[in-house]
């Protein structure tokens, strides 16, 4: 059996879909890396909603699929970039989905963090008003029983007026944080608002200011997330951090070699790809939990590929590929994005990631995925 795809020169090609999934199944608990899943939210596709509505989230799906997540013994970052926080997510859909997914957390058991931002402002604000913003979240979140992830800000990065403010917001925050917190830097590719991110522009002086903040509160910092899409200047991060703090990986470009690290350490990681990589990846944990640093790069490094096609430039739009695979994986029945993001890739893209999750065996029924891939072909006016 085969499918017609579309090239990028406009020409249908001929693929031929392998017929049975890679063989993974859950295990025990990972032993040498913490590892988290950014997880996407799944839209209510019968809610008559536009663009700009409040989103419409299917709570049931979207919990099974953390279910899933947690099964193979992944962690679930929550209400993080993934889940269209700021693109189609506001903060009183983000606030249902931390409560929700916090009690599923405990209910069995599954280790979640949760995002806290500020984007309830929806316009201009003053530091006072970010740091309001701020409070309000951690304390939700803290109220839930998640871990709490400090996202970068937008208004925050709109309101400062230099690295000072970065450093007494962050550490007004810390100071009032019950439990120790993972710090998040987001670069400008993914969010272009978060240009100029910790008071400059310069990576190697915004880089300073960050490790200020950590190194002012170490002991309120459990670890960092980098997502920057630069596996060296994370390297470089990770060997300047204090005693104890952890730096979670978030470069989708280079996970394998940063996860395996070095003689000199290692990242854990907490990454949107690990949502449609899943099984693969907790598979590739567990090979790595026993030394075995050869095996886990022969999983996890032919991944990559999906990866960086997944992520490419706009690369804040790799949620719609990140939905489109669950959808075909069978994790959701339709191809449906809060906000209307389902038309933010091109036919081209689909096809591309199809083939390529394909190839890696992530789709635990092949024929489901072929069929849901043609059904979408065919709207598009592709014939098989």
């Amino acid at each position: 059996m085969t499918i017609r795809l579309p090239a990028d020169n406009g020409a249908l090609r001929t693929y031929e879909p392998r017929t049975e999934p890679l063989a993974v199944t859950p295990g025990t608990p990972f032993t040498s890396r913490t590892v988290f899943s950014a997880a996407h939210v799944v839209a209510d596709p019968f809610a008559d909603v536009s663009p700009d509505s409040p989103a419409a989230v299917d709570w049931d799906a979207t919990l099974a699929f953390r279910r899933h997540l947690w099964s193979h013994g992944l962690g679930v970052a929550e209400a993080m970039d993934t889940a269209q926080r700021g693109m189609g997510l506001d903060w009183a859909g983000a606030a249902e989905l931390i409560r929700r997914s916090a009690a599923e957390a405990k209910s069995v058991g599954g280790l979640i963090a949760c995002g806290v931002g500020t984007d309830q402002l929806t316009g201009p604000a003053t530091l006072d008003e970010v740091r309001a913003a701020y409070e309000e979240q951690l304390a939700l979140v803290e109220e839930s029983g998640a871990q709490a992830i400090l996202m970068a800000s937008r208004a925050l990065a709109a309101a400062a007026s230099g690295p000072e403010d970065y450093l007494e917001v962050y550490g007004h925050l810390l100071r009032q944080a019950a439990e120790p917190v993972v710090l998040h830097w987001l670069g400008p590719m993914f969010d272009p608002a978060l240009e100029g991110y910790w008071g400059s522009a310069d990576l190697d002086a915004a880089t300073d200011t960050f490790l200020a903040v950590i190194a002012a509160h170490p002991d309120k910092i459990d670890g960092i997330k980098v997502s920057l899409l630069d596996a060296q200047r994370e390297i470089d991060i990770r060997r300047r951090l204090p005693k104890g703090v952890r730096c979670y990986t978030g470069d989708d470009f280079n996970y394998p070699e940063l996860i395996a690290g070095d003689e000199q350490g290692f990242s854990h990681a907490l990454l949107g790809i690990f949502d449609p990589l899943g099984p693969l990846a907790a598979q590739a944990v567990r090979v790595l939990d026993t030394g075995d640093v050869q095996g886990f790069r022969d999983l996890l490094d032919p991944t990559v590929g999906l990866s960086r096609h997944l992520f490419q430039t706009p690369t804040r739009f790799y949620k719609t590929g990140v939905v489109f695979l669950a959808w075909l994986a069978g994790h959701q029945s339709h191809f449906t994005m809060v906000g209307g993001l389902q038309s933010a890739r091109s036919l081209p893209h689909f096809a591309t990631a199809y083939e390529l999750a394909d190839g890696l065996g992530l789709f635990p029924d092949p024929k489901l995925a072929e069929e849901r891939m043609k059904t979408l072909l065919s709207m598009y006016g592709v014939n098989q």
